[in-house]
């Protein structure tokens, strides 16, 4: 027997907390969808990620070694891949939305630069004339306006829950809206998740290529902050 979006979307009052994310409390989209039969609205954010085209693009981008010089190191893809893993274990543990929090994970370096942090730099540098170069807002361009998936509008038309998620950088300025609605001072639960799983993915991959690569011996590892904290 088929398994309705309703069905899906009824236990939620049940199991998640106050401050949690609700599909059937969403603020919604930009541009008005019918809803599915049998996906809630964030299972629907998710997946238009998972299937744009900036998305796959992340395959071939740094995260700290370049792509290609070797077949275990991470690249942006995978990162995207662990770091989703972690937010769900979170989001569970603290009894909010795990779709919202996936979402707003594999979307949250859709925008990133080839070469690293290197690369946004330098795209930065050569983009000074005309506002500069940011993955953050670059991640809001792919996902608003540069994806062409549908014929009516341009972007993935996401939730407003997830487009507010990828502002973790202007949720502190006073006055930061998004569709009317006040996105700060502090970000919401699953972004926050989102936020910390990242810290926590990229610290630990991190570590661990620089030890297989031999750029960080274990000696070493003692004097890591990261590491004491651990």
């Amino acid at each position: 027997m088929f398994h309705s979006r309703k069905e899906r979307e009824n236990p939620e009052e049940s199991y998640l907390a106050p401050y949690a994310a609700r599909n059937t409390q969403t603020r919604g989209r930009v541009y008005a969808e019918t809803q599915h039969d049998y996906r809630t609205e964030f299972q629907r954010d998710r997946d238009r990620i998972i299937y744009s085209r900036s998305f796959r693009r992340l395959e071939y981008k740094t995260q700290v070694f370049i792509n290609g010089t070797a077949d275990h190191y991470r690249t942006r893809l995978t990162h995207t891949f662990e770091l989703p893993a972690i937010g769900r274990t979170l989001a569970r543990a603290l009894r909010v939305h795990e779709d919202v929090t996936e979402a707003i994970a594999l979307a949250h370096d859709i925008g990133h630069s080839p070469f690293g942090h290197v690369g946004e730099r330098e795209l930065d540098h050569l983009m000074h004339a005309h506002g500069g170069f940011d993955h953050n807002i670059q991640s809001l361009r792919w996902v608003e306006q540069l994806e062409e998936r549908y014929p009516h509008f341009s972007g993935l038309n996401l939730t407003w829950e997830v487009r507010a998620g990828l502002r973790k950088h202007l949720a502190a300025r006073p006055q930061e809206t998004l569709d009317d609605h006040p996105i700060g001072p502090f970000q919401y639960a699953e972004a926050q998740i989102a936020d910390v799983a990242d810290d926590i993915a990229y610290y630990a991959h991190d570590i661990e290529d620089a030890l297989e690569s031999g750029i960080v011996s274990r000696r070493q590892l003692p004097e890591l902050e990261i590491w004491k904290k651990a």
